[in-house]
């Protein structure tokens, strides 16, 4: 996979952010979903873009460009999250996850605090003995 179609800015992400919570999207129907009408040239032009870097498909219907996304959020997910590590967490998963509890401790419920832990001990189970 091109590993370009990954590297996006803030205004890329927010863009293809977007095109996955519609589906498919013409350069009108993100700027609509955006609430952001002034932007509709720079919206245009960033999608042109995330195409030509394989992020977004583009099709052409009757005078407009549909695009959506060009694999799914799971098959993203994972560079994305590479990329995530390597940049803020010198690579470091339990750091990362730290991250992440940490700044959403008051926000997880006790459901979600049960399913980590479940599946914290599944893992501890799972690694073999020394």
């Amino acid at each position: 996979m091109n590993g370009e179609r990954y590297k996006l800015g803030g205004r890329e992400r927010e863009i293809v952010d977007a095109v996955y919570a519609l589906g498919s999207a013409t350069a009108n129907e993100v700027v609509e979903y955006l609430g952001d009408p002034e932007g509709y040239d720079s919206i245009r032009i960033i999608l042109a873009k995330l195409a030509r870097k394989g992020t977004l498909s583009r099709t052409r219907e009757g005078r407009s460009y549909v695009y959506a996304p060009a694999v799914s959020r799971e098959a993203a997910r994972k560079p994305a999250m590479s990329h995530l590590l390597r940049t803020f967490f010198a690579g470091s998963t339990s750091r990362a996850v730290l991250a992440f509890l940490d700044m959403s401790r008051h926000d997880l419920s006790p459901d979600e605090l049960d399913e980590i832990g479940a599946w914290i001990e599944e893992q501890a189970g799972n690694k073999p003995e020394r």
